[in-house]
């Protein structure tokens, strides 16, 4: 099955496209597919957001769409950034705009307390209105400083519980072996099969 994927992300296109294509399914952009829309992500939850953006550009695309809206949820900042991952530096900041207010927000703040987790919501959404959601979580801690120099958003500060290494200091497919998003597409993936 071919999906267009919902995102002007080309770090979240690449890795929605690496999961999903051994799993037998295609990934378009939304060039690819002609789709010029940008939806206003107004929803409270990070379902919500992607559901939002799966609507667009469904409906704008004519065919299958997958949308992933993602963050980090802190423990000692509320659950902050949160859904306001992307514009937590403000609308045009750079992820090293981001890490570096993360990490002042979180100075004093001692290891045992930095727990936080990367949330997935991936909504599917087809032309016919059927429609799946699902969700993935990885647990983990924010670092004192960053390491690492793949992956990106948050990726070289996120410390992931399994490994005790960023998300930037893993190989793509280590990363999607335990990443939240890697979590929720594999769901994806199996609830795609269940309605086959």
């Amino acid at each position: 099955m071919t999906f267009v994927a919902a995102t002007g992300n080309a770090h979240k296109l690449t890795e929605i496209r690496r999961i999903l294509a051994p799993l037998g399914h295609d990934v378009i952009s939304q060039r690819e597919a002609g789709v010029y829309c940008d939806p206003e992500e107004t929803g409270e939850t990070f379902a919500e957001n992607a559901r939002i953006k799966a609507e667009a550009v469904c409906k704008a695309a004519g065919k299958p769409a997958v949308a992933d809206d993602s963050g980090l949820c802190v423990d000692a900042l509320g659950g902050a950034p949160g859904i306001y991952s992307a514009r937590y530096a403000g609308e045009h900041a750079t992820d090293d705009d981001r890490i570096a207010k993360l990490l002042d927000a979180l100075s004093g703040v001692p290891e045992e307390k930095r727990t936080a987790r990367f949330v997935s919501a991936i909504c599917c959404l087809f032309p016919d209105g059927r429609e799946i959601a699902v969700e993935g979580v990885c647990e983990g801690r924010v670092a004192f400083e960053k390491d690492g120099a793949g992956g990106f958003g948050y990726d070289p500060v996120f410390i992931e519980a399994e490994t005790g290494k960023t998300f930037a200091a893993l190989s793509g497919g280590e990363k999607d072996a335990c990443s939240h998003r890697g979590r929720a597409l594999r769901a994806l993936a199996e609830a795609l099969a269940q309605r086959d």
